[in-house]
């Protein structure tokens, strides 16, 4: 539900050199599982994991009436919806950021169907795709009386076309959190609802605009994976630092190995990949049960060290390992895509400075969850340099 003027209920507030590279096959975490002693195996379910997203094509253009793809989430009238919404946001020249707030807004406040509302005279007699009842809203963005009337409000390029004007009126709305973004323009009661949506929202565009939330914004051109130096994709994905990968995801030579190694000098910022809340900011235990990670680790020793666990949208995990000292964040803090949480160390089981980054799917923080970080970054369009 959104509204312009009328008065509402509070809201509550709440987002390296190729050089080194080659260093990294003697660098951290020997494999097999004693490589760590991680105890909080605890975690929220994800939904189920749609299809892969496209190649970024450069282009982007959407058919709106051609053949919608499968998602497990949704039917074919509402990804036609979304595919309304990005077209009108190509339109009006909003970068694909946009289209993917404005779809996870769509998805949260109708399901992307454009809704009736059985309070509002008329609005069963205009074409829908459902009935609500909440107040006087009704659309694909629940949009109440100020923002049009009742046939401007379910045409869904006339709603989406409002709900652009109200984002891009927003100052570096480009460089908030999605659900900040969505919440200044539908000023819902529930302000916290949208972020759950950015990841799917994020593989809908993908899907229907050629990959388009895998481009980063650089010198003022959408660029296509580039979220590798810091920039964040329009998906809200971003690369944790710059940097060559060497030691990679289970290896034949290191089978235990459950995420990567990335170069880089000690100091560097490390980066959270995404939006999401900390679920562990600790010291890891060494193979003796010993807290030592303010001392450079060595192989052998045992444990991630320094270590930040973040969960985001859809049950994802990423872990970042070998911090140089206390990491900047702690349990149950929420943090914004491209938030520093720590800097670049050798502490732990390690042999020399590097990130080592893991990628857990379903909430689960054992092994058992962990994915290859590889293709799974290149797919929010923030690859890993060096990365094969």
């Amino acid at each position: 539900m959104s509204e312009q003027s009328s008065p509402r209920r509070p809201v509550r507030t709440g987002a390296l050199a190729a050089a080194l590279t080659a260093a990294l096959a003697l660098l951290c975490c020997t494999g097999g599982a004693g490589a760590f002693f991680l105890t909080e195996l605890g975690g929220d379910a994800a939904e189920q994991l749609a299809p892969a997203s496209m190649d970024c094509t450069g282009d982007f253009e959407v058919d709106v009436s051609g053949k919608m793809p499968r998602f497990a989430e949704y039917g074919e009238r509402q990804l036609r919806n979304a595919a309304v919404i990005i077209k009108v946001g190509q339109e009006m020249k909003v970068p694909p950021r946009g289209w993917v707030i404005a779809v996870a807004t769509a998805m949260q406040e109708s399901r992307l169907l454009n809704l009736a509302n059985s309070t509002v005279g008329g609005s069963q007699d205009i074409p829908n795709e459902g009935i609500g009842a909440d107040h006087d809203s009704v659309g694909l963005f629940q949009q109440r009386a100020s923002w049009g009337t009742v046939a401007q409000r379910m045409n869904p390029e006339y709603a989406s076309r409002k709900f652009y004007e109200k984002l891009v009126e927003m100052p570096g709305w480009e460089k908030l959190p999605l659900t900040v973004a969505a919440q200044q323009v539908q000023i819902s009661a529930f302000p916290d609802a949208y972020a759950k949506h950015e990841e799917l929202a994020a593989r809908i565009v993908d899907a229907l605009a050629g990959g388009a939330a895998r481009t980063a914004l650089i010198a003022g051109e959408e660029v296509c994976d580039a979220a590798a130096g810091g920039e964040i994709a329009a998906s809200g994905w971003t690369a944790p630092i710059p940097g060559g990968v060497g030691s990679g995801f289970r290896t034949a030579s290191r089978p235990g190995h459950n995420g990567v190694d990335i170069a880089a000098p000690k100091g560097t910022l490390i980066r959270v990949a995404a939006t999401g809340r900390v679920l562990v900011s600790r010291c890891d235990p060494d193979r003796r049960g010993r807290l030592t990670c303010n001392v450079d680790g060595w192989p052998g020793k045992g444990g991630c060290g320094w270590f930040v666990d973040v969960l985001h949208a859809q049950g994802f995990i990423t872990r970042y390992c070998h911090l140089v000292s206390r990491p900047r964040v702690a349990a149950g803090d929420t943090v914004q895509a491209g938030e520093v949480i720590g800097e670049v160390g050798s502490s732990g089981n390690s042999s020399g400075p590097h990130l080592h980054f893991e990628v857990h799917v379903e909430g689960d923080r054992s092994s058992r969850g962990a994915i290859d970080p590889v293709p799974f970054m290149r797919s929010k369009g923030a690859p890993l340099k060096g990365a094969g």
